[in-house]
């Protein structure tokens, strides 16, 4: 059976830490296959406060963002205690959306915990439908 493979983009735009939390942790002990996604969606929410938005939902007025598809490619454990250095990056622009990509590495070991990729769109929260790109946060992705 084919594995998921993610390739990186060579840029990245922004780096955070984060620790793993008891929350995070699964029956095995260390971090669960459902906190990387919400690791990397702690991570997107501190890029986008970085960037002087509120949220994920409301870049430009109504317009925010949903998850489109999500990817998480697994490269080795992650325990209670860990901090966890999470870079991301963006790449394939469109009208609608772009990807985002995230590198999750354990700060001690300089080991590769997992990768992973969402495919963001933007959402008019109001209108209930896909919106083009805000200019303010396409500008400010870009300028990274």
């Amino acid at each position: 059976m084919p594995r998921i493979q993610i390739t990186l983009p060579e840029k990245f735009i922004f780096t955070t830490e984060l620790p793993v939390r008891v929350s995070d942790l699964n029956y095995g002990a260390h971090v669960g296959n459902d906190a990387i996604l919400t690791l990397m969606q702690e991570a997107r929410v501190i890029l986008y406060r970085s960037l002087g938005f509120k949220d994920e939902i409301s870049f430009d007025g109504a317009v925010g963002q949903i998850i489109a598809d999500a990817a998480i490619q697994y490269k080795s454990e992650a325990f209670l205690g860990d901090r966890l250095v999470i870079k991301i990056a963006v790449d394939d622009f469109s009208r609608f959306g772009f990807e985002m990509y995230y590198l999750l590495e354990n700060t001690a070991t300089g080991k590769e915990v997992a990768r992973g990729k969402t495919g963001i769109v933007c959402f008019d929260y109001e209108k209930r439908k896909i919106a083009a790109i805000p200019l303010v946060l396409l500008e400010k992705l870009q300028s990274l």
